[in-house]
């Protein structure tokens, strides 16, 4: 009963020419899909685009235009004491916040995901990023974060020094720039690498990889954050139309739906409403072995997504000015970053209507993930919300006229 058998396996190949080209070889894996969903959710979310910009057009021609033409009116008439809106905010309205040199730092490492994302569609759209290099669309997007960081760098440097004109402390903001969110990023992603690596697992990153890895970091990433600041404390700090005030305002009792938790989680609904449906499909990709090879329709999405959150952020950081509330700076970025908590949930909605894992190991490496991608998107929207609504709030007082 104990003698071993040894069986010889063998197998014939018949080659068969086809008219396929080589070039066109993955066609039929990357047509898989059907694109009818993809325009139905690029025409669903246009008209969440197309209600905004009304809306945006409207507030800027109508409201802005008569408010103008009202407060200069009022300037040489006596109605002078009787301001209402967002006027009144004029002396405080770019009071530096609270915390503001950790808001320069997201800021810096918003834009750093910004540009990594951008360029990386831009290489995908146009078709360098071949299925048949597994591993090209990751290595790709780790090289451009890295090579992002003097942007990152410059961003922080220039809000940083907006915020405090003498500028002590940007040493200090750019390395929590440099080492903020990689690190958050990279500290997850080694406690789940020692997980699945303690599981025997062939998934796991090897060391080698890791000191790559963390070489590109503080080797290259680190220097040009420091560079990219250097270069943006040189430069003289963003002017303000108006002048702040020494005392600050009293802010008067705000109506429920103006509170910030409320505002601030309306605000996340319509971004991810925009990027919904794709996300089904890219979270199929990575977790459900799919293709996804759709990256004009993901272009499409990611241009609308931009538009919403500037678009909603905008809307929002309005009304609440006029309802004498200046407390607009980490608002605007949390307005449109909050839709990372929807993401997130809906992530959680996906596992346990869509995966079966049944394993501890499994469950934790999806949440650590999904937590990246979701805090990597809170950046993206985050600074996205805040940009559009600094640069609108700076149009709209500069064009006012005050004593």
């Amino acid at each position: 009963g104990d003698k071993t058998l040894q069986v010889t396996y063998t197998y014939d190949v018949e080659w068969k020419p086809s008219a396929m080209r080589w070039v066109s070889r993955w066609d039929v894996y990357l047509r898989m899909t059907d694109n009818q969903i993809h325009w139905f959710s690029i025409m669903n979310s246009l008209m969440i685009v197309l209600f905004l910009t009304g809306m945006v057009a409207m507030i800027l021609m109508r409201t802005l235009h008569q408010d103008f033409r009202r407060y200069n009116q009022l300037e040489t008439s006596e109605d002078a004491q009787e301001e209402t809106g967002w006027k009144l905010v004029h002396g405080d309205v770019f009071r530096p916040p609270t915390k503001n040199e950790l808001l320069s730092i997201y800021v810096g490492s918003g834009v750093q995901v910004l540009g990594m994302t951008v360029v990386t569609m831009v290489f995908a759209v146009l078709g360098f990023l071949s299925p048949a290099n597994r591993g090209g669309l990751m290595s790709a997007m780790v090289l451009l974060f890295v090579f992002m960081g003097a942007f990152a760098g410059y961003f922080a440097a220039r809000f940083y020094k907006m915020f405090n004109p003498k500028g002590t402390a940007w040493k200090r903001v750019t390395v929590q720039t440099a080492l903020l969110f990689p690190g958050v990023v990279f500290s997850v992603f080694l406690f789940l690498n020692l997980l699945i690596a303690g599981q025997k697992s062939a998934g796991a990153v090897s060391f080698g990889t890791l000191f790559c890895i963390i070489f590109l970091w503080f080797g290259i990433s680190v220097p040009l954050v420091f560079l990219g600041s250097y270069s943006g404390m040189k430069k003289a700090a963003i002017e303000h139309p108006v002048r702040t005030n020494q005392i600050p305002r009293q802010i008067p009792e705000q109506a429920w739906y103006m509170k910030p938790a409320f505002s601030i989680l309306i605000g996340g609904i319509l971004p991810f409403g925009a990027v919904f449906i794709e996300l089904f499909f890219i979270l199929s990709s990575l977790w459900l072995h799919q293709f996804y090879y759709m990256f004009t329709f993901l272009f499409i999405v990611f241009i609308i997504l931009i538009l919403t959150c500037a678009e909603i952020t905008i809307v929002l950081c309005y009304f609440q000015l006029c309802s004498e509330d200046y407390h607009w700076w980490w608002r605007s970025y949390l307005t449109s970053g909050s839709s990372a908590l929807y993401l997130f949930a809906y992530s959680v909605f996906y596992f346990f209507t869509k995966l079966d894992m049944d394993r501890f190991v499994s469950a934790l490496m999806f949440f650590g993930y999904m937590f990246v991608v979701s805090y990597g998107f809170f950046c993206l929207t985050g600074t996205i919300g805040f940009v559009a609504c600094f640069l609108f709030v700076q149009k709209i007082y500069a064009s006012v006229k005050v004593d």
